[in-house]
């Protein structure tokens, strides 16, 4: 007869034998899944050091050895993409369009999304199910109905036209995403606050959006990516005019002129300095945007 001391011992050597095999699985996927990351590191990493390196090189060294360094630093490459080629004009154009429309669709994105998370009334889910719908809809699909609706309006080829109509294409993302947001909140600081005196805009802007600013920042970077790399809607909205272009038309643009006349430093010095932005905001807000999107489901 098997006394305890004596299974106690039997027992252990079949818990880790047990453990073995749960543990060599979970050592397979992580290799696995640090190999992936680190692939996809690359793949990412990579062209953006060889493109920012080639801004400094002269023609010649781009086309005789691509993949080297510069042997002397070409900072007029810089120079002559932003005067030369109006990449200076074109980047403060994309700034102010950019601002424009992310102010635009974070008011009305974070206001709608707050009604439908805190208030009660008839049609409430049908109005929001035909917001989130516009997620299913790409945009090139809505390219012709938005050209002549916007030429008709008299907005075509204008700032003010191209502002509205990213608002319009960002709002359904941001409905959808603030409104899961705003339900994460605790409704007892709203009620405190209406029992105090505090009216519904009152509570809305002085109290519930200081509270939601993690998902607030997140929204807004990911429309602010999403607003400067748009290239077909200003490609078809914001045709004539040069002086009113926007970055990407303007490098597009200098795309085709440089492959061309063989001017590839300055069109790497372009594309760099459009890249600049993107990189600086995310690297400013990458803890807010994770904040952000995990605080819903910390709360």
């Amino acid at each position: 007869m098997t006394t305890l001391d004596e299974a106690a011992p039997v027992a252990a050597t079949t818990v880790r034998s047990a453990d073995r095999p749960v543990r060599r699985e979970l050592g397979v996927a992580n290799v696995f899944s640090h190999g992936f990351l680190l692939v996809w590191t690359a793949l990412t990493v990579l062209p953006l050091v060889w493109m920012f390196v080639s801004s400094f090189k002269s023609n010649g060294e781009i086309l005789a050895d691509p993949w080297g360094l510069p042997e002397t630093l070409h900072f007029d490459n810089w120079a002559r993409a932003w005067t030369g080629a109006h990449i200076g004009r074109y980047f403060l154009n994309s700034l102010v369009v950019v601002a424009g429309s992310v102010s635009l669709t974070m008011l009305m994105g974070a206001t709608a999304a707050y009604v439908f998370a805190r208030y009660e009334f008839r049609g409430r889910q049908f109005v929001y199910y035909l917001f989130v719908g516009g997620l299913m809809f790409p945009v090139f699909l809505a390219l012709v109905p938005l050209f002549f609706v916007v030429r008709n309006a008299g907005l075509f080829g204008t700032w003010t036209g191209l502002i509205l109509v990213y608002a319009a294409y960002s709002l359904p993302f941001t409905v959808f995403f603030m409104t899961a947001f705003f339900r994460t909140l605790p409704t007892s600081v709203a009620e405190a606050a209406l029992v105090d005196g505090c009216g519904h805009f009152r509570l809305f802007f002085r109290v519930m959006l200081p509270m939601a600013r993690p998902g607030l920042i997140s929204v807004a970077i990911f429309n602010f990516l999403s607003h400067w790399n748009q290239f077909l809607l200003p490609q078809v909205l914001m045709q004539g005019d040069e002086s009113k272009w926007v970055l990407a038309q303007g490098l597009f643009a200098l795309s085709v002129s440089q492959g061309y006349a063989g001017d590839y430093a300055r069109l790497f010095a372009g594309l760099t300095i459009a890249v600049l932005p993107v990189l600086a905001v995310y690297v400013a807000f990458q803890r807010q945007v994770q904040s952000g999107l995990t605080a819903g489901q910390l709360k």
